[in-house]
């Protein structure tokens, strides 16, 4: 009785982080004719039997063995995704002695097979190559439409193949390895230039001027107004005028999106700063991430960038509250049975939300049919803990008609970011010597002290506003961290009045008598 064996490398996402899978073939020509996969693989991996055995076939190689057993180690760590399908091949011809060995333990092999043999594109590829980097593996084989994610990162041999016929060519010395070709190479740091602008946006200057203020430091944002005020058409426009990405951002937003398999941009990079907008019928799962097989969700997804929860109070209570995590540390932790994964989840947030039941409230053309006890009932909804979070709450009104009619042009988006930029570059300096902070409002109660000083004046404004506008407690921090964005923006030193009374209009839901 003869017994062959081969083991090729392959790769799988943990997280947003790849390692390294060992693949072990075991071929017997025993009977029964038997296919096993050992390794804790769970669903596709499962499946890939089906469509190993049909792809080699297809491909044109003939198999004598009738027992298969293959080995995916460590046998530790569940094993999910179709990926695994064109290592398997590669093992199973291997230890048939129909390709060479030479390199089974310098290359990586990632790819799902068709039942003809035809490689389809798989997730995860740029945090693998990542990894194959790192543990200074000599090449990847992967699938065609992978190549532009994956040529981004230097350092590693890359070969973007169709078909199972190609990478057994490759493996045997008659095809190249070298990447001919890398489209990302060349991609551009500098501001991208997005379709919607902030000139598109006609009146509203004050809840312009807050979002330019949220995006200076960083700053989470309510949007309170009746339907149609142009809550949401602001709100798409705010990635705009955030600072460009630098490396480091556009290296870990690729990763988290390749990890969920949307990466098919133009280069196969992300280097626009992401904007997720869920719905409020989203799950907690939807929003944080996880299921069985740990997955990133909106929160992730939106990591680098911007999340907008429009119709805020009409999301459930339980999505809500699973939000103060991310808020807080800028990540998420999923704990299950057998596994812990932390995602990054550092963003900024968006909400809208009308400001009663009926939208009408604020109105002053449409007639408000709530009474006060409704509208608080609806306010409530969104608890006081989120609310913390939340840096700047601004009233957004309809647009009167001549506004709306004007050919008066506004501000383009380049020329806020601008002004965003400069702001940023000041904080950036100040908070060099803290690895966590970046933006004043990542700033805790310590860095407010030190930062965030105001004169006789301003305390007496601040003093004055929390005991005649009753605001919270709660407001303190955050309008001394809102004057300093302001202060960053005009190139001011120090906090005066006068950034301080900005600050006090955008905390509108601490007012103890908004709704009365």
């Amino acid at each position: 009785m003869r017994k062959m064996f081969s083991k090729v490398l392959s790769s799988a996402v943990q997280g947003v982080d790849a390692y390294i899978v060992s693949v072990e073939a075991h071929l017997e020509n025993v009977r029964p004719a038997k296919f096993m996969t050992v390794g804790l693989p769970e669903g596709a991996v499962r499946e890939s039997k089906e469509r190993v055995m049909a792809a080699i076939k297809n491909s044109g190689f003939k198999l004598k063995q009738k027992r298969v057993i293959i080995n995916l180690a460590p046998a530790d760590i569940r094993k999910e995704g179709a990926a695994f399908d064109l290592p398997i091949a590669i093992g199973i011809l291997g230890a048939q002695n129909l390709v060479s060995d030479k390199f089974f333990d310098k290359i990586i092999l990632v790819g799902e097979l068709s039942l003809d043999g035809r490689l389809r594109p798989v997730k995860g590829v740029f945090p693998i190559c990542l990894k194959a980097r790192t543990e200074q593996i000599k090449g990847i084989i992967l699938p065609k439409e992978n190549l532009k994610e994956a040529s981004l990162v230097d350092g590693v041999k890359i070969a973007g193949v169709e078909t199972l016929s190609q990478v057994v060519e490759i493996l045997n010395g008659e095809r190249s390895l070298d990447l001919s070709e890398r489209p990302s190479s060349n991609f551009k740091l500098s501001p991208v230039d997005y379709i919607l602008d902030f000139d598109d946006v006609k009146g509203q200057d004050n809840v312009k001027r807050a979002f330019e203020v949220a995006a200076a430091g960083g700053h989470n944002l309510l949007l309170i107004g009746p339907p149609g005020s142009g809550k949401t058409m602001l709100a798409k426009r705010l990635p705009g005028i955030l600072p460009s990405m630098t490396i480091d951002e556009i290296f870990e937003t690729t990763k988290i999106h390749s990890v969920a398999g949307l990466t098919n941009t133009e280069n196969g990079i992300i280097t626009q700063r992401p904007f997720r907008p869920p719905h409020h019928t989203t799950s907690d799962v939807g929003l944080i991430g996880g299921g069985q097989i740990p997955k990133p969700g909106e929160v992730s997804l939106a990591h680098n960038g911007v999340l907008f929860l429009d119709e805020l109070p009409e999301f459930k209570k339980s999505v809500l509250e699973v939000m103060r995590q991310p808020l807080e540390d800028g990540r998420v932790t999923i704990t299950r049975a057998k596994i812990s994964l932390t995602y990054p989840a550092n963003f900024m947030l968006i909400a809208a939300m009308n400001p009663c039941p009926c939208g009408y409230f604020t109105d002053l053309i449409h007639e408000c049919t709530c009474h006060p006890a409704m509208i608080q009932n609806y306010l409530s909804r969104v608890s006081g803990p989120l609310l913390d979070r939340i840096d700047i709450h601004i009233e957004v009104p309809a647009v009167p008609f001549d506004e709306l009619s004007s050919m008066k042009a506004g501000e383009k988006t380049s020329e806020v970011r601008s002004r965003v930029e400069r702001a940023r570059a000041i904080q950036t300096k100040r908070f060099s010597n803290l690895t966590s902070i970046h933006a004043n409002s990542a700033m805790e109660k310590k860095q407010v002290s030190e930062y965030c000083q105001i004169d006789a004046d301003g305390k007496a404004l601040l003093k004055n506003a929390m005991d005649k506008l009753g605001l919270s407690a709660r407001a303190y921090d955050r309008i001394l961290k809102v004057s300093r964005s302001i202060a960053d923006l005009g190139g001011d030193k120090n906090i005066l009045p006068i950034h301080i009374g900005e600050a006090i209009q955008y905390r509108s839901l601490d007012r103890s008598n908004w709704y009365n």
